[in-house]
């Protein structure tokens, strides 16, 4: 049997048992034709004007090589002091998106500690980022890691700050008080970096620990692309030695990075945005709860529709859709068997309108 015909089996397979995945064109909401539920641009910054027009000031497009060779420019340079700036860290390093800089920092910090400590349910570029280590490795139950931890060797703690699928937090501050001397806690804030935290600058900012390092994306709040770490100045000088996603890849294009910088600005005064946020994901867990749904509790603007089964999850996910509403269907291996749900996540130019339209549909 040829390697392709066993792949078709494979594709055959998951067919069948519903988690086969296809990409489907963003084009017929982006017209306007879907009442879109999907996208993680929460202040709607990937169309502002000013984000817009800053990526097309740029003087060129891209880098042209990583940022050791030729494709170091100013623009990293100021962006990066723009993101030290707002997660309240000593220095920033850009990568080309989130998920490398997640296999870059730990891939590297991996060296400076014994063992590592995952939150059950963190993103699948932070487990492939442990996995590549040669740590011993400890996956604590959802939000639990200060019950679990009792002393032991130093260690590398990743956690998410607000979770992505779920839309719930971790304690940070209670994290942080039970990490050891020589740990280190790498806290993933690319959900809350513009949505949460004083003037949208993340649930870690207040949080003033040197053994915390934070990373994030400019994909989401900030309306571009990239991702980045920010941390104490030797923990960021070590990184451009030896996180091997930084070495190895192309600079984020310079035009992007503008764009971003602008984006940052933008989602650190759009106070309003935030609190209209806050409303629209109120009243849409209130109203869930009043049509029966389980809602868990969480905070910001990721609110899951909780199903159970891939099947009715999908047959719910394809009923919004002939109804004009776009809410992706979240199946294994994204969450644990039977925790399917759809991923509801809100924006800024949501208005309460299309929370009740998505309410009445549910219902």
């Amino acid at each position: 049997m040829s390697y392709l015909r066993r792949i078709e089996k494979s594709l055959e397979e998951l067919e069948r048992q519903g988690l086969r995945r296809t990409v489907k064109s963003t084009s017929d909401y982006a017209r306007g034709e879907l009442l879109d539920f999907s996208s993680n641009d929460y202040l709607g910054l990937s169309v502002h004007p000013e984000v817009v027009a800053a990526l097309h000031g740029a003087r060129r497009v891209g880098s042209g090589g990583s940022r050791l060779l030729a494709g170091a420019f100013e623009e990293h340079d100021r962006l990066e002091g723009e993101l030290a700036a707002l997660t309240g860290r000593e220095c920033a390093l850009l990568f080309s998106s989130g998920y490398h800089a997640a296999l870059g920092a730990i891939g590297a910090l991996a060296s400076a500690v014994q063992a590592c400590w995952s939150d059950r349910l963190n993103h699948a570029s932070l487990i492939d980022g442990i996995r590549a280590t040669h740590l011993a490795r400890h996956v604590y139950p959802h939000l639990q890691f200060a019950q679990q931890r009792r002393g032991g060797e130093p260690a590398l703690v990743v956690t998410e700050s607000l979770f992505g699928v779920d839309g719930d937090a971790a304690d940070l501050p209670r994290i942080a008080q039970a990490l050891g001397p020589d740990d280190i806690l790498f806290v993933d804030e690319a959900h809350a970096l513009g949505v949460l935290g004083p003037e949208g600058r993340g649930l870690a900012y207040e949080i003033r620990d040197p053994r915390i390092v934070v990373m994030g994306t400019l994909s989401k709040a900030f309306g571009a692309h990239g991702g980045f770490v920010a941390g104490p100045q030797v923990a960021i000088a070590y990184l451009q030695s030896r996180a091997r996603a930084f070495i190895f890849d192309t600079a984020l294009p310079p035009a992007v990075a503008d764009a971003a910088r602008a984006g940052v600005r933008l989602a650190r005064d759009a106070v309003a945005a935030r609190a209209r946020l806050s409303a629209l994901a109120e009243r849409l867990r209130e109203g869930l709860t009043a049509r029966g749904y389980r809602v868990p509790s969480g905070m910001g603007p990721i609110v899951p529709v909780l199903v159970g089964e891939v099947e009715p999850t999908l047959e719910l996910a394809e009923r919004l859709r002939r109804q004009g509403i776009n809410a992706p269907p979240i199946r294994p291996p994204t969450v644990p068997e039977g925790t399917c749900r759809l991923r509801v996540t809100l924006r800024a130019d949501h208005t309460n309108d299309d929370v009740d339209r998505l309410l009445a549909a549910l219902a």
